[in-house]
């Protein structure tokens, strides 16, 4: 009866989405047996780790932060594992992604502005190390699926020269759940697919990208040996917009009115039952008892596109907490204290020398990081080593008209936007964003109706926020002008931050992007051999005219 039951459930989950069951033998994706390598399943002192990022997900926007959107595998995950409720994040794509890879705070690569743009001739510097060819050096093997964004505009900047065995997924920050086409701006389109170095065009099957990319997460899987460690980088593309789902994954939300939440809604459903067969797929395949499954947002939720932040203050995008406090946990056999909640401070930087140091590697003494070691504090309920966070400062965004050195003390220029949190205060400068509370009711209307947001209008020329988070973490008592000493010591503390700055990165766009030049595709467009020729074109004419004036003189 009982197998009968089991073998029922594993053909309705094949047929709904190819996901997985449970299953006792190892098997290949189409089901044939696997021949087992020499080693398998022997256990390794290193974990697997998986590392799961969802993109856009708002800070409410999961069941045990009250939502109306349910999703019992994330749920139960977290409450068997340690929820992480003083996490933080970069409030868009591209910064967040980057501090993960290399364990480095925005000013110091570069990117404190924005994110890549698709045609930008621009990328993570290629001078910064990154997590997966540390852990490369100390034995795992390293796969990426899921949304890159960290640039792509030379072939040294893709993910397979960047750490990662294998990459399958898309390289901008968007694009089409289905069809895999994304256009920057009118003409200027092409297609986003990618296996390792190449367009996937075999791939361009019509699948929504969730069900693509866990159904490639089960083919590493079942295709790796478990005895030997494996980091798996998985980056979804939901929930961001554009808002699609598959139709049956709108059944339990038609009572929501709101057309962009009830899509929203739909897209984190599929994504929870994603989530739930990876983690069947790491039982099945016997990778369970020895892994670390990191779940987190990349950034804050953006109500306009159905996301939800509520209580908090703001949305993706700016500095509120709205923007920067994200959805996050671990799931571990591993962990000492499961079902616990951390609320110690932790930061998306962390993750580089945490990983680094339960996979046994060696972090160099020359590597400057931001992160810290955050393994006991999550395992064991011990005390966070950080106690800052540089959220950011981009001294190229829009100045505050009103913003001065004078408001800032003489010790720094409030026109310049910039926020940091220093034990329990945080303090924001210059033009910190939307800064509006968006409630759930909002979402009863087309909108979300602005006239359901709590609006705040600040006196005018303000350019200074100081509040205490502990006891305040919706941001509605600005303190600044009741602790001036505390405004200058964490002004002082931004200034010193800034000292240790590199200059932006954020090239004008190059016309040889357009996907028309490159079949078709968005790719790596920069050909260094074209600038070497160039180079040497110059420098021989350089040296005809020499010779030729040298002639002349004789």
């Amino acid at each position: 009866m009982v197998a009968a039951v089991l073998a029922g459930l594993s053909l309705l989950s094949l047929l709904t989405c190819g996901y997985l069951a449970w299953g006792s033998r190892r098997t290949g994706p189409g089901g044939t047996p696997l021949a087992e390598e020499p080693g398998a399943g022997a256990p390794s002192s290193q974990p697997h780790i998986i590392f799961i990022l969802a993109d856009d997900q708002g800070f409410r926007d999961v069941g045990y932060h009250g939502s109306e959107i349910r999703t019992p595998t994330l749920d139960k995950l977290a409450a068997e594992g340690v929820k992480l409720e003083n996490y933080y994040v970069q409030p868009m794509c591209t910064p967040s992604r980057s501090q993960l890879i290399t364990g480095k705070y925005q000013i110091h690569t570069g990117l404190q502005h924005s994110i890549i743009r698709p045609t930008q001739p621009n990328c993570l510097p290629l001078d910064n190390v990154t997590l997966p060819q540390k852990l490369k050096e100390v034995g795992y093997s390293t796969h990426m699926v899921g949304k890159w964004h960290l640039g792509f505009y030379r072939r040294e900047c893709m993910p397979t020269q960047r750490g990662f065995d294998s990459f399958f997924g898309s390289l901008l920050g968007s694009g089409d759940y289905y069809t895999h086409f994304k256009c920057d701006s009118p003409g200027i389109c092409g297609y986003d697919l990618y296996e390792n170095d190449n367009a996937a065009w075999d791939h361009d099957t019509g699948i929504y990208s969730t069900q693509m990319y866990t159904q490639k997460v089960q083919q590493i899987l079942a295709s790796h040996n478990p005895g030997k460690p494996i980091f798996l980088y998985v980056a979804y593309q939901a929930v961001h917009s554009p808002l699609q789902a598959p139709g049956r994954y709108f059944e339990h939300y038609r009572s929501i009115n709101n057309i962009n939440r009830r899509r929203y809604a739909a897209m984190l459903a599929c994504l929870d039952e994603a989530i739930n067969n990876v983690t069947l797929a790491l039982k099945k395949y016997g990778y369970y008892e020895n892994s670390i499954i990191i779940y987190s947002s990349d950034n804050g939720g953006q109500p306009m596109a159905g996301g939800s932040n509520w209580p908090l203050r703001g949305s993706k995008g700016t500095y509120w907490e709205g923007g920067i406090r994200a959805v996050g946990f671990v799931h571990s056999p591993l962990l000492k204290n499961k079902g616990s909640v951390c609320k110690e401070l932790v930061h998306i930087t962390d993750w580089f020398p945490t990983l680094i140091t339960l996979a046994e590697g060696q972090i160099d003494e020359d590597i400057q990081l931001d992160g810290y070691d955050i393994w006991e504090t999550i395992s064991e309920g011990r005390r966070s080593p950080r106690v800052d966070i540089l959220h950011n400062i981009d001294p190229i965004y829009t100045k505050a008209k009103n913003g001065s050195w004078a408001a800032g003390y003489g010790i720094w220029n409030t026109a310049i936007q910039s926020a940091i949190r220093v034990n329990h205060w945080k303090l924001l400068t210059g033009n910190p964003g939307y800064s509006d509370w968006v409630p759930p009711q909002a979402f009863s209307n087309a909108g979300p109706n602005r006239w359901h947001n709590e609006r705040v209008s600040w006196s005018a020329g303000k350019t200074v926020w100081l509040f205490n988070i502990t006891a305040d973490p919706y941001e509605r008592v600005d303190l600044s002008a009741r602790y001036p000493d505390v405004v200058k010591q964490l002004l002082r503390r931004l200034s010193q931050f800034n000292k240790t700055a590199v200059p932006v990165r954020y090239p004008p766009k190059d016309p040889r992007s357009n996907p028309k030049l490159n079949g078709g595709v968005w790719g790596p467009w920069f050909k260094e051999d074209e600038k070497k020729k160039k180079s040497d074109k110059s420098k021989g004419a350089n040296k005809q005219k020499k010779n030729k004036n040298k002639k002349k003189a004789n």
